[in-house]
């Protein structure tokens, strides 16, 4: 049974296209004040998913509740409590920041303050400027910015950050750290992995439709997919061994050698290796190449 004590629960979901299954049988909880991170490879079904919980399309079976109430029978006042940041916007025609988000403000019953909200995005000295006149990753602060206008207590984040330049990333991860300190409970689609890895506390992975992990960042894929390798020349050949004590065998080797092996390395699998394990290597072209965060 689903319980109110969560912002968002599913059970059982699927959704079916004639004889092929989008969703076949996902079930995850989402705690409040957590950011959950939902990963998997285009196509697994994660936009799918998005859309049910936002109440956008209809599920086929299965239980969904978001805020304690089904998506499907969701009304203004449910709604009004949810922030939705699309992966892409649409045009916004001639209008300054202030001007859009005044707009946005107006439709919900406790907005935040326009030129708080303006500030906490980081754009007060564009706001009188045309939004079609910013650049994208300004424009981006807008679509956040209209977001979390309405102080909603979930907030949906879709891709936010893509082709956002490093330091547009870690500004914008800054601005995420800030909302979950005010206990905003974050749903967040990312291909980039370090950003997971940065702002969710938790991740599920679907691939093909199923969810295939569900845990903390830090123990997804459970212990033995974080086992160290330890890789060595030996002579001519290359060796390689996966130990959960690598300090030992490299001091073993060292002392079976007479000196440390040429190319010692110590190998400690990284979010990217746990990730392409669980949906498979074929996938790796999905990965957003990015510099990995210091």
């Amino acid at each position: 049974m689903i319980t109110t004590e969560n912002v968002v629960a599913v059970r059982n979901l699927r959704k079916e296209y004639g004889e092929n299954a989008a969703l076949d049988g996902v079930s995850f909880d989402i705690h409040r004040g957590e950011t959950f991170a939902l990963l998997g490879p285009n196509g697994a079904g994660k936009s799918t998913a998005i859309e049910i919980l936002e109440g956008y399309r209809r599920r086929s079976s299965g239980e969904v509740s978001v805020l304690g109430r089904d998506p499907e029978k969701g009304g203004l006042d449910w709604k009004a409590r949810l922030g939705i940041v699309l992966q892409s916007s649409g045009e916004t025609g001639a209008v300054t920041v202030r001007e859009q988000l005044s707009h946005f403000a107006a439709l919900y019953p406790n907005p935040r303050d326009v030129d708080e909200v303006i500030a906490a995005v980081g754009l007060e000295a564009k706001a009188g400027s045309l939004i079609r006149k910013l650049s994208g990753g300004q424009r981006r602060r807008v679509d956040v910015a209209v977001g979390i206008i309405g102080r909603p207590e979930l907030l949906f984040l879709d891709e936010p950050t893509t082709g956002f330049d490093p330091e547009a990333r870690r500004d914008f991860w800054a601005l995420i750290r800030r909302l979950q300190g005010e206990g905003t409970t974050i749903l967040l689609t990312t291909h980039y992995l370090d950003e997971a890895a940065q702002l969710g506390d938790r991740a599920g992975v679907i691939a093909k439709g199923r969810m295939v992990a569900l845990a903390p960042i830090d123990e997804l894929g459970g212990a033995d997919a974080r086992v160290p390798v330890v890789r060595w020349l030996e002579g001519a050949a290359l060796r390689e061994e996966r130990t959960q004590r690598p300090g030992e065998l490299v001091a073993a080797l060292v002392a079976r050698l007479g000196a440390e092996p040429d190319g010692l390395e110590v190998i400690r699998p990284s979010l990217e290796d746990v990730y392409l394990s669980l949906v498979g290597r074929e996938h790796a072209d999905d990965l957003s190449p990015v510099e990995v965060a210091s």
